[in-house]
């Protein structure tokens, strides 16, 4: 509880309670763990809400043992420190700002719903572009053993003009695509068409875990305040005007029937509502998550908004069944050229369509293989026939001269 005081310098108990004891069905051993810690002097009051709930901080004391506590990389916040009046008497503090209590509240809802643990998060931490300007994320949320392993999150109560939240998604795509120092411009620009291998050269992953999925480090908006409908008119808004940081594109280089969607470099955009986050009973776990660019009924959990089954899962899929069809067609036309015998009208088989491609035609290649060893067959029995017409030609013709011969013989006698 000091650290988590320590990392949201203010909060009320059921901020804690549902960050840190979110299986409890309420607040009360919250309540009983800062009354405990009010009594070793380490947190305190500071006012009262108008919704009637204690807000609480860390005193002096227990502001350096929650410094103690936080490890090294986790920045403490300010102390908040107690002031006096003129008559030596204790100044109640000033009214919690709304934003910061939905700030706090968005990281309670989602710490408790298993987004990471309190040491996951930090608050205004800025992201400085090189035009001098720095963005500041609401939250930070670092959680490389979730499935979320990291997030930025703007909490936004529908109080400032949209264009201030595209720009913001603007200045963010802007700070993911600044190369990490002494990285190699020209190896950097041959990645982008690489997909993930970009990001080895990017400023952004030597900051944050991997993501786990294709693009960014998530940006999600949380709205609350006003009416319903202004809230979903805002995120339409929002879609529409931000849509070219967000959208993807196609893969370079794609082979007919490609529709899958290359997110390597764009910025994943989820949004959600505290009120509709509060009133699911599987809180942030539930499908009160909608990512912009996809269906405006279509709420899902977080992680299932984050994945992409459009982008490189479709896209191999979709390769691999285009590499298919070209096989196919480079099949079809291989056997449309696929000779054919001139006796028996049968197709050669590949054995003997390869045997008479390596040389020039000759006598016998318009056959097929069997009706090629008929025809040999049938030159081999003409030839025998002829050799033993003519060896029987040849002996009736000796047989003949011999009787010839015997008959002048006898004559002679």
């Amino acid at each position: 509880m000091l650290k988590a005081l320590g990392i949201f310098q203010r909060a009320t108990a059921e901020h804690l309670w549902r960050m840190l004891r979110p299986g409890d069905s309420h607040d009360r051993i919250t309540r009983d763990t800062l009354n405990a810690l009010k009594g070793d002097g380490k947190v305190r009051v500071e006012t009262r809400l108008e919704s009637n709930h204690q807000l609480w901080v860390l005193t002096e004391r227990g502001h350096k043992e929650a410094k103690q506590l936080l490890p090294g990389n986790v920045r403490i916040s300010g102390l908040r420190k107690l002031e006096y009046d003129e008559d030596g008497e204790p100044v109640a503090g000033e009214g919690f700002d709304e934003h910061a209590a939905a700030v706090t509240m968005t990281a309670a809802v989602l710490t408790g719903a298993g987004f990471g643990t309190p040491l996951s998060w930090q608050t205004e931490i800025g992201h400085k572009l090189p035009y001098g300007y720095t963005q500041y994320a609401d939250l930070t949320m670092r959680a490389p053993d979730v499935d979320v392993p990291a997030m930025l999150l703007e909490v936004d109560r529908v109080n400032e003009p949209v264009d201030v939240l595209v720009a913001k998604v603007r200045r963010y795509a802007e700070w993911f695509e600044l190369l990490a120092p002494k990285a190699d411009k020209t190896k950097a620009h041959a990645a982008r068409r690489d997909g993930a291998a970009v990001h080895d050269f990017r400023l952004w992953s030597r900051i944050y875990p991997p993501t786990g999925r294709e693009g960014y480090v998530p940006l999600a908006f949380v709205f609350t305040g006003r009416t319903k409908a202004q809230r979903e008119s805002r995120i339409r808004r929002l879609e529409q005007a931000a849509r070219t940081y967000f959208a993807g594109t196609a893969y370079q280089g794609r082979a007919s029937g490609i529709t899958a969607v290359d997110y390597h470099q764009a910025l994943p955009v989820v949004v959600t509502e505290l009120e509709r986050i509060t009133a699911d009973p599987d809180g942030a776990a539930g499908k009160v998550w909608r990512r912009l660019g996809r269906g405006e009924d279509e709420w899902q959990t977080l992680g299932e908004a984050l994945d992409n089954p459009d982008g490189d899962r479709l896209y191999a899929a979709q390769l691999r069944e285009a590499r298919r069809r070209q096989e196919e067609r480079e099949a079809a036309a291989r056997e449309a050229q696929r000779p054919v015998c001139a006796r028996c009208g049968e197709k050669f088989t590949d054995e003997r369509w390869q045997s008479i491609r390596p040389s020039r035609w000759h006598e016998g290649d318009e056959l097929c293989g069997p009706c090629l060893n008929a025809q040999h067959e049938q030159v081999r029995a003409e030839k025998a026939a002829r050799r033993l017409t003519e060896e029987v030609a040849a002996r009736e013709a000796a047989e003949a001269e011999a009787k010839k011969n015997r008959g002048l013989f006898g004559r002679r006698r």
